[in-house]
């Protein structure tokens, strides 16, 4: 089992919650995890980049000058790919870098992420969060209690105006819904942050995962 430490927004440990590594795969899936990072990242690229062919540069069809006579270099239309502004040889087209990667393993390469981070010690959960106001002030106060300023994903249970708009400016800190979380968000943030009833959300939907 391993022990997940709960503490409240002044940063003072206050008990621990405790996780079966069944739960979350039972291992850490290294060849996994790479495999769902190149899909996430392959995904973030737009691919929209066009250059154009010598058909569809500007310019007139015919041989600039003679073939002989002249004294200078062979050449043909003002748009062959030798010349100034002219067409592209290969030019690039748009693409699409789409890999597929089927909704279990993404959901197996989510939970072995967050068991590499529960086995390293990185993940806590904090017992409750409510801010009065949107001040980005008291949030990172709250972080820097709990030492996660250096870098931080935190899973809520639904979507809190509130808490989005006080940790928005916050360079080193990601705010997102335990259901929209993925094994990138969880890897490249130092430390994991769970509000309690997110993590409470988090365990159930795998519990029910791992007896259907």
């Amino acid at each position: 089992m391993i022990d997940v430490p709960v503490y409240d927004m002044l940063g003072k440990q206050i008990g621990s919650e405790k996780v079966d590594p069944e739960q979350l795969g039972g291992k850490v899936r290294p060849a996994l995890l790479k495999q769902a990072i190149v899909a996430y990242r392959s995904a973030q690229r737009q691919g929209t980049v066009r250059q154009k062919n010598r058909r569809e540069t500007h310019g007139a069809n015919r041989k600039l000058y003679k073939q002989k006579g002249t004294g200078n270099a062979r050449v043909g239309p003002i748009r062959t790919p030798t010349r100034r502004g002219g067409g592209r040889a290969f030019p690039r087209r748009p693409s699409d870098f789409t890999l597929d990667l089927p909704k279990r393993m993404r959901r197996l390469a989510r939970d072995s992420a967050l068991l590499a981070k529960m086995e390293s010690g990185h993940t806590m959960i904090l017992d409750q969060f409510k801010l009065d106001q949107p001040k980005t002030k008291k949030f990172f106060a709250v972080l820097k209690a709990l030492k996660a300023d250096a870098g931080c994903l935190m899973a809520v249970a639904d979507r809190d105006a509130t808490i989005y708009r006080a940790g928005r400016n916050i360079a080193t800190l990601n705010i997102k819904p335990v259901a929209e979380i993925n094994a990138y968000d969880v890897l490249r943030n130092r430390k994991v942050v769970f509000v309690r009833d997110a993590f409470k959300a988090l365990m159930s939907g795998v519990s029910a995962k791992a007896s259907a």
